[in-house]
């Protein structure tokens, strides 16, 4: 994903972890998952939710979703499909696949 278009996701800067993790923590204060997942962005840095709490703690979570910074910022903004994302190889899972099944809740 290039720069121009991350900074439409997010405005007028372009999305940076700190920015993913806000949106991720704001759709789920009404109510996450009742696991953990991080969200593993490679170099950008690391995601986890646990129930409502979102932080960037790189700790043992139940699910592990290996995700470009660039795809997650899609997934988060409804321009790409979760399961169309796993299919295409852009998304891959390590750890509990039912977590995985469960985050429509958050993308």
């Amino acid at each position: 994903m290039n720069r121009r278009r991350l900074r439409r996701l997010s405005g007028d800067r372009p999305m940076t972890l700190e920015g993913l993790t806000e949106t991720v923590r704001a759709k789920v204060a009404g109510g996450g998952i009742d696991r953990s997942v991080t969200f593993d962005c490679g170099d950008a840095g690391v995601i986890r939710v646990d129930g409502t709490l979102v932080t960037n703690e790189d700790v043992p979570s139940d699910c592990t979703v290996m995700i470009s910074a660039g795809t997650l910022a899609s997934l988060l903004a409804g321009e790409l499909n979760p399961t169309m994302a796993f299919m295409m190889g852009k998304i891959k899972v390590a750890g509990d696949m039912s977590v995985a099944m469960k985050l429509g809740k958050i993308v």
